[in-house]
């Protein structure tokens, strides 16, 4: 028996893991950390420290109400967890859904910038309202608290996972956080060209392909939220 639980437990944290190296790759913070290294600042290393504690702290807050919310509704009415998990991944199906329909058309993209008063005080902040606005699009986010609460993780190791998750979140963040600060005239071509990808103006073309394969990832996401 202890080791099927120990197999199960392995198999939950590998499959977070993978689930929050899946989603540090979020457009929204490595954008915003290249581009306050482009910056010109007289701080850029504290300032984009303070932009990634932002985003870390607003991950992990968020995660944990959520998570414990969950616990706590589910303990009160009788079937509620089910239907917290079924709204996860119904929330997740459409999220998917939304992002291959917004693939099936060409569409311009606003180039990020920073506002003249951002610096280390107000990056933190500027770090929450962004990372924020972005949850709503964080697929594998919803699906790791949804596996957490699926699997009556206890709340003090629910945290911790949580806290473990946020942290792989900003892991790019801060390897290029500590590469740029360290190599930053070598490194401010090859910036210039991370910040074009991800924050810069563009002409986002229209994918048949991609569309295709965000639909069908939203309706076997939408099949598990009906039959869980």
């Amino acid at each position: 028996m202890s080791y099927c639980r120990l197999v199960l437990t392995s198999s939950l944290l590998a499959a977070i893991a993978g689930l929050a190296a899946l989603d540090s790759l979020n457009p929204a913070t490595v954008a915003g950390v290249t581009l306050i290294l482009l910056a010109p600042s007289r701080r850029p290393g504290a300032t984009a420290l303070a932009y990634v504690a932002g985003a870390y702290l607003t991950v992990l807050v968020v995660g944990t109400g959520l998570f414990l919310g969950a616990d706590a509704v589910g303990g009160a009415v009788e079937g509620a967890s089910t239907w917290i998990r079924r709204g996860a991944l119904s929330l997740a199906a459409l999220v998917l859904a939304v992002s291959g329909v917004r693939r099936l058309r060409t569409r311009e993209r606003k180039a990020v910038v920073l506002p003249r008063w951002f610096g280390p005080w107000t990056a933190a902040p500027v770090g929450v309202l962004v990372t924020g606005a972005d949850l709503p699009n964080a697929f594998p986010y919803l699906v790791a608290i949804e596996r957490l609460t699926a699997a009556d993780v206890p709340a003090g190791s629910g945290l911790v996972v949580l806290a473990l998750y946020s942290l792989v979140y900003c892991v790019p963040c801060l390897l290029l956080l500590l590469a740029g600060t360290i190599w930053r005239q070598r490194l401010t071509p090859r910036l210039q060209r991370v910040y074009a990808r991800f924050g810069g103006a563009r002409t986002v073309r229209r994918s048949i392909p991609a569309a295709a394969v965000n639909l069908l990832l939203a309706a076997a996401v939408a099949s598990l939220a009906v039959t869980l």
